[in-house]
């Protein structure tokens, strides 16, 4: 994971930090300096960031150990500046089970609330609002009402917030998920309208949460919509048929000739006729800066290979291929190359496909 770094595996989860993290932490102390004016603020507010991290790790914990409960792998856990993201292969098609996938990580607030609430009770150090402040005031009870704002802000029912996921999938019980999915990411939007309107008025900070609500909202959709499309759809109705191959011993002369010629950018190598690998543009660009165009492609190319069968459901191929480095998969009929597919196809029959339904949608109307 780029300008990541693995900081602890928990339940067989790596959990990453994203470099600009960083930023956050010298931003905090800056500020207790500037506030406190002694290194002891400082270390008292980046201990304070680190314990509240701590927390947003707790939370993306609680989604993954559920959906895990339900079959789903999570990838990796990352912290980055504005909270934590857990990499799931995907989220559960029934409504019940993403509703306990998403509110699983506020009920681990309100828990980490709870309980700091209760001890700060049984050793009478509750303090009133008034004397909790940005340097000074109890440490537990500045962490416990943190907690409580993380658990509300996250149940606000928008995307991308957990909030927007448990909506989506109480619509669901009613709808279709395309439909509920549409709905509430509008519902989203329109709260973002909302914080973006106060936020101008009173905080220009809540600007930004609206522009980030806003901007989730679309791309839950947008997801949404691309999977609706290719749900019904096999790779044979968007795998590319006419395309050049390399064999093992070509040059890299012969992969300038083939892409000067057209417009393909990768080439499966064939050997007996079966894939042993694929040389990507980058992969040439490597091997011509390295060794020249007289060097085999056999040198150069990526021999781990995906592949997928024509009849394969193209919406579990897209999953692959966004998770796979290599930009190219190769689809075959009864263990022989029947054609490549990459992204680019994928997008062009996504296109083609919400014309068409737009379309069908138009006449519906005029009827």
């Amino acid at each position: 994971m780029r300008w990541s770094w693995k900081i602890i595996r928990l339940a067989g989860i790596d959990v990453y930090v994203h470099a600009t993290f960083l930023i956050l932490i010298v931003w905090i102390g800056l500020s207790f300096w500037l506030v406190g004016g002694s290194l002891a603020a400082v270390i008292s507010g980046v201990t304070f960031i680190l314990a509240l991290f701590a927390c947003v790790v707790l939370h993306e914990m609680g989604h993954a150990l559920t959906a895990r409960r339900f079959g789903i792998r999570t990838r990796n856990i990352i912290l980055l500046p504005i909270g934590g993201v857990a990499s799931m292969e995907r989220m559960p098609d029934d409504p019940k089970q993403e509703m306990a996938v998403a509110i699983a990580g506020p009920m681990v607030n309100l828990a980490i609330a709870f309980t700091l609430w209760l001890w700060l009770s049984l050793t009478n150090q509750l303090q009133g609002a008034e004397q909790l402040a940005l340097v000074e005031g109890s440490f537990l009870q500045k962490l416990m009402v943190v907690n409580i704002i993380l658990a509300v802000f996250n149940l606000l029912p928008a995307f991308p917030m957990d909030g927007g996921r448990v909506l989506r999938a109480a619509l669901s019980m009613r709808m279709s998920h395309v439909r509920a999915t549409q709905v509430a990411a509008r519902i989203g939007q329109g709260l973002a309208l909302w914080l973006g309107f106060i936020g101008l008025l009173y905080n220009p900070f809540l600007m930004f949460i609206a522009l980030f609500v806003w901007i989730g909202a679309a791309a839950e959709a947008g997801t949404e919509q691309i999977k609706s499309t290719l749900h019904s759809a096999a790779v044979g109705r968007a795998m590319l048929t006419d395309f050049q191959v390399l064999t093992p011993d070509a040059p890299l002369s012969r992969a300038i000739e083939l892409t000067l010629a057209g417009s393909q950018k990768e080439f499966p190598v064939l050997e007996d006729g079966k894939v042993v690998g694929v040389l990507t543009q980058d992969d040439l660009l490597k091997g011509l800066q390295a060794s020249g165009e007289h060097a085999q492609a056999s040198r150069w190319m990526q021999k781990e290979v995906l592949t997928a069968d024509i009849d394969e459901p193209l919406e579990k191929v897209l999953e692959r291929l966004q998770s796979s480095h290599c930009p190219l998969l190769a689809v075959t009929r009864k263990g022989r190359l029947a054609g490549i597919i990459n992204l680019d196809n994928i997008m062009e029959l996504i296109k083609i496909q919400t014309a068409l339904q737009e379309r069908d949608g138009e006449m519906k109307w005029e009827a």
